[in-house]
């Protein structure tokens, strides 16, 4: 019975995360699916699963509360393909400028 609960917590968990992008309320639900994976990893004997899946609650908890307050609640990874995919401004490629002074 403890395995089955278990699987389901941490296919929760999976799914949750996945969801992320699209609402904040999944993110809390990720820190929910994360506090349940770590009782399960107490409950099963595997402490440290335990212990790693309890700092990701709290992770978790924090980015839905900072995501609230107008934080942008983002992965650092998610924050760095934001990042790379802006349009950059116009006249600050240094490329452009060498093409510009190559062709002269």
């Amino acid at each position: 019975m403890l395995t089955i609960f278990g699987a389901c917590v941490v296919t929760f968990m999976m799914v949750m995360y996945a969801l992320e992008k699209r609402d904040r309320r999944f993110v809390l639900a990720f820190a929910l699916g994360c506090a349940l994976s770590s009782s399960y990893g107490f409950l099963a004997g595997t402490w440290p699963f335990g212990v790693v899946e309890a700092i990701w609650a709290v992770v978790a908890l924090k980015r839905y509360l900072d995501h609230g307050s107008g934080g942008e609640g983002h992965s650092p990874v998610t924050a760095a393909r934001m990042a790379s995919s802006a349009p950059a401004r116009a006249g600050s490629s240094t490329t452009t400028e060498s093409r510009r002074s190559a062709g002269s």
